[in-house]
């Protein structure tokens, strides 16, 4: 005997007719019919007698029915229990981004999320390498990346522009006629561990190598290192344009522009807590004007 089958059996004898069991459960006449028959059959007993008038039980058919009530209540509150506890979300979620992400992007958009999800707990790894998705060393992953990885799934919320700043400290202090000349200006830089970056090529293009003069394995650190006066910086605007004693010198450079993905492996992609999180995450930040402006 199929379950299903019984839901079936179970919306006509409460309904009386096939019509209304029907619209009950969204199917026509005639699945209803042939589920109604193979039920019969299954059994080797009649449920209903057929009557124009309606569906009317048998003896067998009210015993069954009988016997059904607590296990379709029983599948109702299951249901209950279960849409209750999707709904209030619980467990935890395990976030991994950069440094510059989490503290320019991320964080309010965890406090936002956790205000509205009180049951989920939040794992953050800050790491500016790809944590691997596929072994659940983390469920989600806020990663710049103009290329990110085949295996996983997710949305492009932006991206991030990059243009050359100093500190006003730093540019009183400059000789004059140095202005626009940038291998006369002293530069932190993009340390070895980020000389794939597109900026650190744009640096090592135009800047002799004695005028870099700081050099760093992290985009925040750098910015700290600019804002503190040691040098030039060709910094992420996101950062740059958040602090007031750095100005930027020249306009972005389309060259350097970096996508911004919420990524996730495919198979977390099902689950609801993740589903939710990653909507909230995309709803968060696809209108930051730092990702886009």
């Amino acid at each position: 005997m199929n379950w299903d089958d019984c839901r079936y059996f179970y919306a006509v004898a409460e309904s009386g007719s096939l019509s209304a069991a029907a619209r009950r459960l969204g199917q026509s006449h005639s699945t209803i019919l042939r589920r109604l028959d193979k039920l019969e059959q299954s059994l080797d007993v009649r449920l209903f007698e057929r009557f124009q008038s309606g569906y009317v039980l048998t003896p067998a058919g009210e015993e069954l029915l009988a016997l059904l009530g607590p296990v379709d209540e029983g599948m109702q509150d299951l249901e209950r229990r279960m849409s209750g506890r999707n709904a209030a979300l619980q467990g935890t979620i395990r976030v991994t981004t950069t440094d510059t992400l989490l503290e320019a992007l991320l964080l309010p958009a965890l406090a936002s999320f956790r205000a509205a999800h009180p049951g989920i707990r939040l794992q953050v790894t800050v790491d500016n390498g790809f944590l691997n998705l596929t072994r659940r060393e983390a469920d989600v992953a806020l990663r710049p990346s103009s290329a990110p990885p085949e295996n996983l799934v997710g949305r492009k919320v932006g991206r991030l522009r990059t243009a050359p700043y100093a500190s006003r400290a730093y540019l009183e202090r400059l000789p004059s006629g140095t202005m626009g000349d940038w291998g006369r200006y002293d530069w932190v830089a993009p340390d070895e561990g980020l000389g794939h970056l597109r900026q650190a090529r744009w640096l090592r293009e135009r800047v002799p190598e004695e005028k870099r003069v700081l050099s760093m394995d992290s985009l925040l650190g750098m910015a700290g290192a600019v804002d503190a006066g040691v040098g030039a910086g060709m910094l992420l605007c996101l950062l740059g344009d958040a602090r007031p004693g750095l100005l930027r010198l020249a306009e972005p450079d389309a060259g350097l522009d970096t996508e911004v993905w919420v990524l996730t492996h495919p198979d977390m992609r099902r689950v609801n807590r993740i589903r939710v999180f990653t909507e909230h995450l995309y709803a968060s930040l696809a209108q930051h004007p730092g990702l886009n402006g």
